[in-house]
């Protein structure tokens, strides 16, 4: 019997790999060399889905109207649930008919995007270091890449006025992600309302990740993109119930702002997908709408942890910025260690598992991010074996 090799579009070969799918793969060997694993490296919550909200899908899953297809925009009641919500939120009035979209999570609706509005050679603007899925999604559409280098000095801010015109005049989008990851910066609507005169001057298309502006301490409220004057005429914004309400496996999300923007992403969306399953839009207006206690808790976790964490770096010699926002910690690699060496280290000889901050971007090397997903003790634990082993 013969065998085929089928080769793989070029689209698949100019792609790095999967961040996290490598990450996994490190953590397997870890495991099978008879490490007892402490994972600081995805950013996926360890806290469970607040009960009211799965209560909600119970009763809403048994709804018989429920098992049909859903719409891509997403239910009315949802939409409108999402505008009621940033409306309370962050001041922000939006026309739940034209300027909210319904997202089988965000990271969906950002893959999506560029191949709305991205034709091949044109450019998206994206932040270095950054989620993956900003790089890829602009070249699954065919499009350039230049990255914007986001420096410490800066508050790991990009420098708009370091883009090439010629590159800016090209440009179809432009990405950004405060409070953001894998930093944990924040940005101010001062920063944003630059964004908004920049992207004007070149007709670029802002898309905002704010997929963590619900995760913040110390008395800390982020902002949104859309509290800048105008914002709302060049972009949108993706939020995603993942993160503020440990929903990451419900894939449920939503985008705001720019009708037209909006109506070009939906136009992907109904010719790939089927929406998002009624009952968990059913769930999620529970959620966006009860009051919001569950999210202050566990702010407050994530705070202890970070605390614990911080104290710990400390002790052993390493830098790491305060996070106002997030559940991650950017920390400096000792002297000597490249990020993928640290990463390296800690794995095989603490069995810790943290991300290489070269994986987000060349400008991430000399860094190494760890999230805050794992209770106290843990962060203890896996300070003590890093104390034991030295670097």
């Amino acid at each position: 019997m013969s065998s085929f090799s089928f080769e793989r579009a070029e689209r698949l070969k100019r792609l790095p790999p999967y961040l996290f799918a490598e990450i996994d793969r490190m953590k397997k060997e870890a495991q099978d060399e008879g490490w007892d694993i402490i994972s600081l490296g995805i950013g996926d919550p360890d806290l469970p889905t607040p009960d009211h909200i799965i209560n909600e899908l119970f009763v809403a899953a048994r709804r018989p109207q429920n098992h049909r297809y859903p719409s891509y925009e997403g239910m009315e009641i949802f939409r409108k649930a999402c505008a009621d919500w940033y409306e309370g939120r962050f001041g922000v009035n939006l026309n739940p008919g034209t300027e909210v979209l319904s997202l089988i999570g965000s990271k969906e609706g950002i893959a999506h995007i560029p191949l709305a509005f991205i034709n091949p050679g044109d450019y998206s603007l994206v932040p270095d270091p950054a989620y993956p899925v900003y790089e890829i999604g602009t070249y699954f559409a065919d499009g350039q890449v230049h990255f914007m280098p986001l420096a410490e000095d800066r508050g790991f801010l990009p420098n708009l006025g370091d883009i090439p015109s010629e590159v800016a005049k090209s440009t179809k989008l432009l990405f950004l992600n405060y409070p953001n990851n894998p930093t944990s910066a924040c940005a101010e609507v001062g920063f944003y309302n630059e964004v908004v005169e920049f992207a004007r001057s070149y007709a670029i298309i802002v898309c905002s990740d704010i997929a963590y502006s619900e995760i913040a301490f110390d008395g800390y409220r982020p902002v949104s993109f859309l509290n800048a004057e105008g914002a709302k005429e060049i972009g949108v914004e993706f939020h995603s119930l993942s993160k503020t309400y440990n929903m990451t496996g419900w894939r449920i999300a939503f985008a705001v702002g720019n009708s037209d923007v909006l109506a070009g992403l939906g136009a992907i969306k109904t010719n790939v997908d089927s929406g998002v399953f009624q009952a968990v839009q059913e769930a999620a207006i529970g959620a966006l709408g009860a009051d919001q206690e569950c999210v202050a808790d566990m702010c407050k976790t994530y705070q202890g942890r970070r605390d614990v964490m911080l104290e710990g770096l400390a002790e052993l010699g390493l830098e790491a910025n305060t996070p106002k926002a997030t559940f991650y910690v950017w920390i400096k690699c000792p002297e000597g260690y490249s990020s993928s060496e640290f990463t390296g280290h800690i794995l095989k000889n603490c069995g810790v598992v943290t991300t290489p901050g070269n994986g987000f971007g060349p400008t991430g090397e000399g860094y190494i991010r760890m999230a805050l997903t794992v209770p106290e003790d843990r962060i203890r634990e896996a300070i003590a074996r890093i104390q034991k082993a030295g670097y």
